[in-house]
């Protein structure tokens, strides 16, 4: 009797066990949706987040803005030069138009790598080392400064119309390898108004 009743006992607490599991799971299940969609929002968040708070660039975008601060300070160096040594009405014109799109755009730049927590390029350490993107050697900035009139407007013309080239051919990988939308952007601007400016000057190159 005593081992019946134990038995009995027994199949009473196995059930209300049982029972209580099945409760437990299927609070547990919907525990577990919350807790695997608030893990995967876990996870998701820093990795959202965290590019978001860098400015969302990658090094792509890092070497296109450390790059091209130093090439538009060059294009204003020679477009200065061009306010007073250029003899051409449209030279002079296409110099001005030059130095006013490309000094804000490396403000934005600068802007960009110290919200990053980069170094922005030192004024004075323009040249050299950037044969491969169009950028004048120390040379050749010499020999445009000594020139001037319809010398200058043709040594002008042909050496930006090289430094533009190269600009073009950065903003290219940048569109490419770039994840930051807003350099990819000014990136997208760059193709479109220095390849404008390239058949310009080309046009008159012919002139000349």
């Amino acid at each position: 009797m005593t081992t019946k009743r134990s038995l009995i006992r027994r199949a009473t607490v196995v059930a209300a066990a049982a029972t209580a599991a099945l409760v437990l799971a299927a609070c547990g299940g919907n525990g577990d949706d919350t807790g695997s969609a608030g893990s995967d929002q876990n996870t998701a968040s820093p990795a959202a987040s965290a590019p978001a708070r860098q400015g969302d660039h990658n090094a792509a975008d890092f070497a296109f803005a450390q790059g091209m601060i130093p090439h538009h300070r060059q294009a204003i160096e020679m477009a200065d030069l061009a306010a007073t040594r250029a003899e051409a009405a449209d030279v002079k014109k296409l110099a001005g138009e030059i130095k006013k799109a490309q000094d804000p755009e490396i403000k934005t730049l600068s802007g960009w790598l110290t919200s990053w927590g980069e170094q922005v390029p030192a004024t004075g350490e323009d040249h050299g080392g950037h044969s491969m993107s169009g950028m004048m050697a120390a040379e050749e900035m010499k020999q445009l400064g000594a020139s001037s009139g319809k010398a200058f407007d043709t040594a002008f013309l042909r050496l930006m119309v090289k430094h533009h080239e190269g600009a073009v051919a950065m903003a290219k990988t940048e569109q490419s390898d770039g994840s930051y939308q807003p350099a990819k952007d000014m990136a997208g601007a760059i193709i479109t108004s220095q390849s404008a400016e390239i058949a310009r000057m080309n046009t008159l190159l012919g002139k000349s």
